[in-house]
This record gives C-alpha cells, structure tokens and sequence, in this order.
C-alpha cells in the first residue's frame, strides 16, 4: 500500500524464515558466525542493545516496515499518533517549527526512535518529521511497544537512555535558538541606532530654510530596509549658492548604508571648494574608487543654484533625470551623459546650465519612486509623477512630496517599497 511517498509492507511476511531483521537490512552472515553477527545487527539499535535478539525478533513479528520517499511526511504537527518509530536506513529530519522549509532541522539518524513521546502521553505530535532520503522505518503499535517490547529485559533501561539523550539533544537545540534569538534581537537594536545615524545625516527638516523667503526646499528619503543606499542633500556654500544632490548606492543593506555616509561625507567637503559640478563629480568619482574593495558604485546628479538668478549648473553620473515644473508644464530636465560614480576612477563628466524661473519646481528622486511596481508587475512610471508634479504649483512642497509617497504606496499596495524612496523638491517662490 503506498499514501503520499510512503509504502508500507510487513517486517516477516508469513512463512519467512526467522530473523527478519537480518534480511531486512540485508546482511548475510556466514553460517558459523550467526548468532554473534545477529547479536551486531541488533545492538546497532539502541532500544535493543544487550536485549535477546530471539526474543525482539518474536515481539517485532508484528511490525510494520514503512518505506518513505524523500519528502514524505512521517509525522505531521498537531496530528495524533499511536505508534513508535524507529529508523532503519535513510534519515529523517525533525522540525519543531513544523516549517520543513526551515533550516532548523535536527536530523535523526538510524537506530533513532521517533515519536516515543506523542505515543506515550497521547498527545499530538510537537514537530514534523519527513524523510531527507528515501528512508525504511520500522513502525510499532502502542500495544506492541508497550506489552511485548517493554517487558524484555533491558529494553525499559534502553528506552530511559534514549529520552535522555533526545532531552539533551532537545536542551542543546533550545539553547542554540536562544542564542541566536539574543543575537538577532541585538543585531536588530544595533540596525535601529544605524538607521537613526543614517537619518541624522541627510537635512530632514521640513521645510530645509524655514528662515529664508527666496528658496522653498523639502526632502523626504524612506530606505527600504533599516537601513538604505538613497542619499540627498542641500546646503548653501554662500549667502546665495545652493549646493543640491540626491543619490541611490548600488545594493542595499548595511554595506550601502556604509558606502552612502563615505559619499555624503565627501561630497559635503568637496562642494565647499568644488563649485563646478562636473569637476565635483569627477573628483569624488576617483576618491570612492580608492579602496572600494566592495564594487559600490553610486548614481547621482548634483548640482549649484543661484538663488539670485535662478541659474542651476548640474551634472549627472547615471542618475534619473529630474523633473521640472514651469508655467504649469512638468517635463523631464534634459541631462548630460554620465557614468556610474565610483566605479572606474579617472573619468570626465559633463556639465549643463538652466534657469528656474520664480514659481518654478525642481524634482529630484531614485528610482525606487519611478521603478514601484504594483502585483501586475507595473511600475509607477516617470509620467504618473510628471502628472502629480503638474499639480503642484500651489502645494506646499512638504504636503505635495507626503501626497506622492502615499500615491506610490496606493498604486504598489505596498506601505513599506521594495526598494529605497528619496525625494528632494527646490521651489523659487513666485
């Protein structure tokens, strides 16, 4: 009979000769030695070592051989169970999360009893157990176990032993999930702190220059894990230069995180000498190169404003285009080309001139905006926010930049993206 990967036939079929056992595990003795050989095939079992191996193979007349592909479930979570189980040949993985998806697995090896427990109190089964391998497990009933087993000589000591050992086994399994419980629970406190630093870097008030009424300015930058590789900034280098940027690391996690405080870091130094932003942009180029053992490479666009002018040089190193609305029209602001930043030092990038006139909007994001995709596999799209951005003109820039978040969210059905959402919004009030 076979149900779901496993086969069940009987230990000694009738009229088979003795010593069933033997057979089973295919073991042929030479004539002179067979008694002491059986004595070898039965003391491999702990349950029955030192016991009459005549006397098991009487008792065990009854038993069932269960033949387990791999995957087949023996036991199962919750079920009820009226029977021993011991391992012939294979091996069995017992999961006491009932997750065989899980890497927690205490493998039992041959010679091993299953379900001892469940069979004698009679309650359900605490973990599952399916076979790793195409496995043989031999199956005894409650009454078997209990009234023809248990009353050999031995066996009784045999079983205490066992439990003993599986409670020890047991011990050791909670102590190692304990542990790594502690050290997870730590782990996660230490990725709270660096998610706060992180933050504490990047300019979060809202708006940025409350006390100036030349320049309307706000940011907003959601990691997608604790911590992320999205990075903006905006300060000014004088009373009327504004240096802005905004950046996505490669990867995410806290090897981005770390590569993001390097390049805000250097960036905030450099811009302070640095006026022009494709030379600002080459030099931090080959100072992330030196030592990035790591390969992080980030993409970004920065760039200086002329508050007084509305004059804006920027330059671009495979960053998304910002996004501009003037007069009421929101359109892509056309870039130079550029590579990736930190990846190949000594290159060149190319810089571009343009000017925002009073009332117009500069809108700076990564693509984890653009790049949102909802269950459909479909992406937000530059287009849905060039059509939220051409609402704006009147918005103040922390409501309008809260609006596009939640639409974001609204169109993934997602609270928290897939990947890092950073927006930076400069306005010249009308």
């Amino acid at each position: 009979m076979s149900t779901s990967g496993i086969t069940r036939r009987p230990f000694r079929r009738s009229g088979e000769r003795r010593h069933g056992l033997d057979h089973l595990l295919g073991q042929h003795r030479h004539e002179n030695r067979h008694v002491e050989r059986r004595r070898e095939g039965m003391d491999w079992i702990g349950l029955f070592r030192q016991a009459s191996a005549d006397a098991v193979e009487a008792a065990l007349a009854e038993a069932d051989v269960l033949e387990l592909a791999a995957g087949a479930p023996l036991l199962s979570y919750g079920e009820t169970n009226h029977n021993v189980y011991i391992l012939l040949s294979g091996r069995l993985d017992v999961h006491l999360d009932g997750d065989s998806g899980s890497e927690r697995g205490i493998s039992v090896a041959p010679g091993e009893l299953i379900g001892e427990l469940s069979a004698i109190d009679g309650e359900p089964v605490s973990a599952l157990v399916i076979a790793h391998a195409p496995s043989q497990v031999l199956q005894l009933s409650r009454d078997l176990f209990w009234q023809k087993l248990m009353t050999l000589p031995g066996v009784a000591s045999n079983l205490m032993t066992t439990l003993t050992g599986r409670m020890r086994r047991s011990n050791e399994a909670a102590l190692k999930a304990q542990r790594a419980a502690l050290e997870l629970q730590h782990l996660r406190k230490e990725l709270d702190i660096a998610r706060q630093l992180q933050l504490s870097m990047l300019p979060l008030q809202r708006p940025l220059f409350p006390e100036r009424s030349d320049l309307h300015a706000c940011g907003l930058m959601e990691p997608a894990s604790h911590v992320g590789g999205d990075l903006f900034d905006a300060f000014f280098i004088d009373d009327h230069l504004l240096f802005i940027c905004i950046g996505d690391v490669s990867g995410h996690g806290v090897a981005a995180a770390l590569f993001m405080a390097r390049t805000i870091g250097l960036l905030r130094v450099l811009a302070m000498s640095i006026t022009e932003p494709e030379q600002l942009l080459a030099t931090l180029n080959d100072r992330l190169c030196a030592g990035n053992d790591t390969n992080l490479f980030v993409t970004m666009f920065c760039g200086f404003l002329d508050v007084n002018t509305g004059v804006l040089r920027y330059s671009n190193g495979g960053h998304c285009p910002p996004m501009v609305l003037a007069g009421g029209v929101a359109s892509l602001l056309p870039i130079p080309k550029g590579v990736l930043v930190g990846a190949f030092p000594g290159l060149a990038f190319s810089g571009m001139d343009t000017v925002l006139a009073p009332g117009d909007t500069l809108l700076c994001y990564t693509d984890g905006v653009t790049e949102a995709a909802n269950e459909d596999g479909v992406e937000f799209s530059e287009q849905r926010c060039l059509e939220l951005l051409a609402h704006w003109e009147d918005a103040p820039l922390p409501v309008a930049l809260d609006l596009l978040r939640l639409t974001v969210s609204t169109f993934t059905g997602q609270p928290v993206l897939d990947d890092d959402c950073t927006l930076l919004a400069i306005r010249r009030p009308a």
